[in-house]
This record gives C-alpha cells, structure tokens and sequence, in this order.
C-alpha cells in the first residue's frame, strides 16, 4: 500500500463556509480536469470522503474541515504515483481558489 498523499490549505472561512464552498464546487472543480471523474462523494458533518477514478484506475481520500484550514489525504494507486506531484499541486491551487475567491 502506499502512502497517503497530504495537502493541508490555510483559509479564514470559518468552518461552515469552507464546507459550503467544498459542497457546491467539487465536482465542478473535478469537471475542469478531462481525466477525472467523481465516483463518489459523501459527507459526514464535517468530513468528506471520495473516491475518483484517473486513466482507468480509482483512487480513495477524505477531507476534512477545520475552523482555519482543509485537509486532504488520498491514496494513489501504484500507477498513478508518478502523478503525485503534479496531483499534490493541482489539489492545492484548486483548493486555494476554491476557499479564496469571493462566492
């Protein structure tokens, strides 16, 4: 197995706004990737967990939401993990957008 990747993004939303922004702007956010696809999304209070599928294979995470900041842990599959990096810094951008830009 391998190891999870991590990203932590700062935000000064407070906790229900982030989890008002994660709610509405995920898939949408996942749509503007051609790769990716959401094969699931359920939350539980303040916690999300997926799973997306990137060139035939499915990869598992969760995010969860704290008053200053949001965490996301996924697990790459063995044939995405040259992904990592480039996956480590599309979650952010599109995070900081995403819990950034006026809405």
């Amino acid at each position: 197995m391998s190891r999870p990747l991590v990203v932590s993004i700062p935000h000064r939303l407070g906790k229900d706004e982030a989890v008002r922004r994660l709610q509405s702007g995920l898939s949408r956010a996942a749509s503007s990737i051609p790769v990716l696809s959401v094969d699931e999304e359920r939350w539980e209070g303040d916690k999300m967990f997926f799973r997306v599928r990137a060139l035939g294979q499915a990869a598992s995470g969760h995010v969860e939401v704290a008053e200053d900041r949001v965490q996301v842990e996924v697990t790459l599959p063995w044939l995405l993990q040259r992904f990592a990096e480039a996956a480590q810094n599309a979650i952010r951008s599109r995070g900081q957008l995403l819990l950034t830009k006026k809405n």
